[in-house]
């Protein structure tokens, strides 16, 4: 008999995620991948798993999955009413799940994204190098429904492992997004980078694993439009309507808007656990500075 998850509820949505689908943009495809790599990789870490194992996504949380076979796994990311057999369990920590056991996550109450790890990954096939579900361009299946069955092979973890509290991120605070300047910064005037930098922003209700739009002060470009260009990891680019937009995990490969700036990956990781009408601020950061601050995240955790 096989070993895993059968889906009883699958929430808003769930899907299979790992690092993504890396050097393919030059052929279209996006990256995909976890939106929160901080709360991914940590799963992974405490789990003692290969850095970039798959695991669960989970879109605000209401997933009811019961257990075959025995395994240990890990929830991270938002705070959650999650529960083994009605008992409940905390967030950023290992448990045993037994054959039978069910597992079932309530509705996320600060951040937006829950991840569902187990010890050695879920057993599912890659498309194009990753396993990642890519909902635009229908890549790596499709999100979770009810009946679905996800295999993982029976692996236990032998002492409990836990995140201090003290690293645990609060997902309620005002967000500060440290940007490098953008491809087209001189097409910004002074006064509409400083009141770009001077807003405080609200996530609009227009986001998804594409990107952000927020609202508040509108700003303009000199730019009466750009020949379209590969758009990198963090992008703000800004519309014709004159709010940013963030570009994350699922965006477009290409584009032709104006881009003020570029989110550092760590600061886009955060983005993706706020909810509609968190505030967001943006700071000028230096690219060395930049760079440095993505090199340890990354050297910590590989």
């Amino acid at each position: 008999m096989r070993s895993g998850f059968e889906v009883i509820t699958a929430g808003i949505q769930a899907t299979i995620q790992d690092l993504g689908r890396i050097g393919l943009a030059q052929i279209g495809v996006s990256l995909a991948g976890a939106m929160d790599e901080f709360a991914f990789s940590h799963a992974n870490k405490l789990l003692d798993n290969k850095y970039g194992t798959n695991m669960l996504e989970v879109v605000f949380g209401g997933v009811k999955l019961k257990s075959i076979g025995s395994t240990t796994i890990v929830l991270t990311g938002a705070k959650v009413d999650a529960k083994i057999n009605n008992k409940v369990i905390e967030i950023w920590k290992t448990y045993k799940i037994n054959d039978g056991d069910v597992l079932s996550l309530g509705f996320a109450t600060s951040g937006a994204r829950v991840y569902i790890a187990v010890k050695g990954g879920f057993d599912v096939k890659q498309e194009y190098g990753s396993c990642s579900v890519s909902i635009k361009e229908k890549l790596g299946g499709k999100p979770l429904h009810v009946k679905q069955f996800l295999p993982f092979t029976c692996k236990e973890l032998k002492n409990i492992r836990k995140l201090s509290k003290r690293y645990q991120p609060d997902y309620d605070k005002v967000l500060t997004l440290r940007i490098v300047a953008g491809y087209q910064w001189d097409m910004f005037e002074k006064n509409q980078r400083d009141k770009f930098f001077k807003t405080t922003y609200r996530v609009s209700g227009q986001n998804d694993r594409m990107g952000y739009r927020l609202s508040g002060e509108k700003i303009s470009s000199t730019c009466k439009g750009i020949v379209s260009e590969p758009i990198a990891y963090g992008s703000v680019q800004i519309p014709a309507h004159g709010e940013p937009i963030v570009l994350l995990k699922e965006r477009q490969t290409i584009g032709g808007y104006p881009k003020i700036g570029c989110v550092i990956p760590v600061d886009c990781f955060r983005l993706a656990q706020a909810k509609q009408d968190s505030e967001v601020n943006f700071e000028l950061i230096d690219l060395d500075k930049a760079r440095e601050i993505n090199r340890k995240f990354y050297k910590f955790f590989k």
